[in-house]
C-alpha cells in the first residue's frame, strides 16, 4: 500500500551480477495443472501489428496461494510488433523464483531455442533512503536477438504470486483487455481439492465460459472491442473480468489483516514513544489538540518511504522500529500514529482505502485485500470521528472528511467490520476561488492597480503548499515577475503566500499593475470583460448507439469561484454603467451562477459553478441536451455610456466586493443561496 508522496525522487535500478537463488529466473517444465490452448490457424491476412495464435492467462489455486501461468505464441506482421522482443518478468522474491519453460522463434520451418544462446538480466531496486519506494519486486528482462517481420515468438513462464502475508488466504482477477488484438485468449482459474474460492464473472463473459468442478475458464477467438459507455461512472469500467477471493465477506478482510496494525502498534514497556505520547499529552490538554499534535509528528518527523521488502506488501513495520529509522510508507504510519494515539487514550483504528478513485462500485466486487492501496487511521474524539493520514503534509490536521473523496472504506477490527460508504455530497467550500481587485479610478487609458488573490484547496492546494515552502519569498517573486509581465501585467509589485491552516487553503496573492482591455464602443462608450466571468457552454451528452444508453453520466466533482470588484474611473457615474445579465442555471448535475451589483463606486461580480450531482441519469442528460442552445455562455462584460443606461446595474444587490468578507471562511456566496441551503441542511 502507498500512500502519497508529493517529492519526486528517482529510484535507483542496477543489475545485480549475482544474487540468491530465490532472486533467480529458473528453467523448468510446464505444471501439471497447465493446459496450453491449440493453435488458431495463422491468417492469410490480419491487420494490425500482431495477431496471439494463443494466449493463456491462467491461475491456480494450492495451500500455498496462487501461481500464474502466462503462455503465449504471437506473430509478428509489422515493424512495431518487434518490441514483442523485449520480454519482462517482475515477482517477489519472498513468494519464489519465477520458472521459464519456453522462449523460442518460429521462423519459416526453423524452430529457435532463444534460452540457448541468451539469458536474462536481473534488475532490482538499490536499497537506499533515497529512493521513495523499496518495495522488493525484482525484474528479469530478456532481449530476444534477431527477431524478424513474420517471425512468431512464443513465451511462457510460471510465477508465484501469492502475498507472504496472505498465504493462501488472497484474492485476484484476471481480465480481458477492451481492445485486444486480434487471435485467441484464454483466461482460468483453477483450483486443488479443498481451494475453491469464490467466483464472479461478469454478464458480458457468460457465453464464452465453461466450468467444472475444479476451473472455470472463457475461451475467445478475435474478441470484439468492447469499450464501457461513454462518460459513465468508473464502475462501468469493470468488464470482462473474472474475480476470485477466498473471503466470503469484507468482514474477513478486516479480520484478517487487522492483527497485523495491532501488533505493529503494540509498544514494549521502555519504548521512546512511550515518553513521547507522555510529552505530547502534558502539551495539550485537549483530545483534539493531542490527535493533532501526534498526527502532525508523524507526518513531519517521519519521511515517507514505500517499504514492501520480504512481507512488508501488507504487513507493517513496528512503531518503534518506524520512529528509530525515521522512515515509513502509510502502513508504518499509521501503525506509529495508532501507538501514539492509544498511548494517550484516544479510540483509533487502521482504514483500507483506494487512493487512486477506483472505489466507485466496491461494493459490487469480491472481498480483495488488493483493491486497496492505501491505509490511514480514524479517530473518535468528542463523539465524533476524525480521519489522520501520516503520509499528508505536516499543515493536514484530522479532519472530519478525508482529504480524497473516497467512495468506500473498510475499518480494520480483529472482530470484523464490514465495508462502509461514504455518501457524496457537494462541497460547501470551493476548490478555487479567484479574487481580483482591479482599481481603474484613474482613467480608461491608465493602468489599473490590481491585487489578484488566489485560494486553492484539496490536493491542488496541498502541491502548492510543498511547492512554495520551499523557495525564499524572492525567489516566489521573481519567477512570478518573470511568468507574468510582459501580458495584461505591466508590472508586480509584490507576491506573497502563505497556507492557512484553519482554512486548509494555499493562498497567493499577487499585487501590480495591469493594462484593461477596455474595448472603444464608439461616441465615448467602453466595455470590459472582467476575468473569469463567462461560462463555456457545457458539453452535449451521448454515447455510440451499440453502448448502454441507460447507463448514467459521470459528472467530475469540482466548485470553483471568480470574484472580480472593479472601482471605476472617478469621472463616472453609477447611472452609466450596466452589465451583462446575473444568472442561475442549473443543467448538468452543476450550478451556474453569476451576480453583478454596483456600490460605493466599485461593481462587484461573482461567478461560480459547483457540481451539485456526482451523475446523472440518462433521461436527465437527453433533456439537457435540449437546452444547451439556451444556455448563456457570454463573457462578464461590463458597459459605460456616457448618455446613461437605459438598464444600469442595481445599486441595492447585496454582492460582496472582495475585501468586504474573508472569503476563506466556510460559506463563502460562490452559487446561489437556494444552492447553499441544500448543503446547510
Amino acid at each position: 500500500m502507498r500512500g502519497l508522496a508529493f517529492a519526486f525522487v528517482a529510484s535507483m535500478v542496477v543489475v545485480s551480477p549475482a544474487v540468491a537463488e530465490d532472486r533467480q529466473v529458473k528453467e523448468g517444465p510446464v505444471p501439471s495443472w497447465v493446459t496450453q490452448s491449440d493453435l488458431m490457424p495463422a491468417p492469410e491476412k490480419a491487420s494490425g501489428a500482431a495477431v496471439f495464435r494463443r494466449q493463456d492467462i491462467l491461475v491456480h489455486l494450492d495451500a500455498q496461494g496462487q501461481q500464474q501461468y502466462v503462455g503465449y505464441r504471437l506473430k509478428l506482421l509489422q515493424p512495431g510488433a518487434l518490441d514483442a522482443g523485449n520480454i519482462s518478468i517482475s515477482w517477489n522474491p519472498a513468494a519464489g523464483s519465477p520458472i521459464v519453460h519456453s522462449i523460442k522463434v518460429f521462423r519459416a520451418d526453423q524452430a529457435i531455442d532463444v534460452m540457448k544462446s541468451t539469458s536474462f538480466e536481473i534488475l532490482r531496486r538499490e536499497d537506499q533512503l533515497e529512493a521513495a519506494k523499496l518495495d522488493g519486486m525484482l525484474t528479469a528482462v530478456l532481449r530476444v536477438p534477431d527477431l524478424r517481420v513474420g517471425d512468431e515468438l512464443e513465451v511462457s513462464y510460471t510465477v508465484r504470486v501469492s502475498d507472504p502475508t496472505l498465504g493462501n488466504d488472497d484474492a485476484g482477477l484476471l481480465l480481458l483487455g477492451p481492445s485486444p488484438l486480434p487471435g485467441r485468449y484464454r483466461l482460468k482459474v483453477s483450483w486443488d481439492d479443498g481451494r475453491k474460492p469464490n467466483l464472479k464473472l461478469t454478464p458480458d463473459l457468460a457465453a464464452a465460459t465453461r466450468s467444472s468442478d475444479h476451473a472455470v475458464e472463457v475461451t475467445y477467438d478475435n474478441p470484439p472491442i468492447l469499450t464501457p459507455p461513454k462518460d459513465a461512472p468508473s464502475r462501468y469500467q469493470w468488464q470482462r473480468m473474472i474475480e476470485y477471493s477466498s473471503f466470503s465477506e469484507w468482514a474477513g478482510v478486516s479480520r484478517r489483516i487487522a492483527p497485523l496494525f495491532a501488533k505493529a502498534a503494540a509498544l514494549p514497556p521502555r519504548s521512546p514513544l512511550q515518553q513521547e505520547a507522555s510529552r505530547i499529552a502534558a502539551a495539550n490538554p485537549t483530545a483534539f489538540e493531542r490527535a493533532s499534535a501526534a498526527l502532525k509528528l508523524v507526518q513531519q518527523d517521519i519521511r515517507y518511504i514505500y517499504v514492501g521488502l520480504d512481507r512488508g506488501n501488507l504487513t507493517p513495520a513496528t512503531a518503534d522500529e518506524t520512529w528509530q529509522r525515521r522512515y515509513g510508507d502509510c502502513k508504518a504510519k499509521t501503525a506509529l500514529l495508532l501507538a501514539l494515539l492509544n498511548t494517550m487514550g484516544i479510540e483509533a483504528q487502521p482504514v483500507l482505502v483506494n487512493n487512486g478513485g477506483a472505489d466507485d462500485g466496491l461494493d459490487q466486487h469480491l472481498p480483495s485485500p488488493r483493491l486497496f492501496d492505501h491505509v490511514l487511521v480514524r479517530a473518535r474524539i468528542d463523539g465524533t470521528w476524525y480521519w489522520l493520514d501520516g503520509t499528508m503534509p505536516s499543515v493536514v490536521a484530522p479532519g472530519k472528511e478525508p482529504t480524497l473523496p473516497y467512495r468506500w472504506f473498510l475499518p480494520l477490527d480483529e472482530s470484523g467490520s464490514a465495508l462502509q460508504p461514504l455518501a457524496w455530497h457537494p462541497e460547501d467550500r470551493p476548490d478555487e476561488i479567484n479574487l481580483m481587485d482591479i482599481d481603474a479610478r484613474s482613467g480608461f487609458d491608465q493602468n489599473a492597480s490590481v491585487v489578484s488573490t488566489t485560494i486553492v484547496r484539496g490536493i491542488d492546494g496541498l502541491k502548492q503548499q510543498v511547492q512554495f515552502s520551499t523557495v525564499t519569498a524572492d525567489q516566489l517573486f521573481n519567477a512570478f515577475r518573470q511568468n507574468l509581465v510582459g501580458g495584461n501585467w505591466q508590472a508586480i509589485d509584490d507576491v506573497k503566500w502563505h497556507y492557512d491552516e484553519k482554512a486548509q487553503a494555499s493562498v497567493l496573492t499577487i499585487t501590480g499593475k495591469m493594462k484593461l482591455d477596455w474595448e472603444d464602443d464608439g461616441s465615448g462608450a467602453r466595455s470590459l470583460a472582467l476575468p473569469g466571468g463567462g461560462f463555456s457552454p457545457p458539453e452535449r451528452r451521448g454515447r455510440p448507439s451499440d453502448q448502454d444508453q441507460d447507463a448514467p453520466y459521470s459528472i467530475k466533482p469540482s466548485y470553483n469561484c471568480y470574484v472580480t470588484t472593479v472601482h471605476l474611473p472617478s469621472t463616472t457615474r453609477s447611472r452609466q454603467w450596466a452589465s451583462k445579465p446575473s444568472y442561475d442555471t442549473h443543467i448538468f448535475g452543476r450550478n451556474f451562477y453569476r451576480v453583478f451589483g454596483l456600490k460605493d463606486g466599485a461593481i462587484r461580480m461573482i461567478r461560480g459553478s459547483r457540481t451539485e450531482r456526482n451523475e446523472i441519469d440518462a433521461a436527465t442528460a437527453k433533456a439537457d441536451n435540449n437546452r444547451i442552445a439556451a444556455f448563456d455562455n457570454s463573457m462578464g462584460y461590463i458597459f459605460y455610456d456616457p448618455a446613461g443606461q437605459s438598464n444600469p446595474i442595481a445599486t441595492n444587490t447585496n454582492v460582496p466586493a472582495v475585501n468586504d468578507i474573508d472569503w476563506t471562511r466556510d460559506d463563502v456566496p460562490c452559487v446561489a443561496a437556494s444552492s447553499r441551503a441544500v448543503v446547510a441542511k
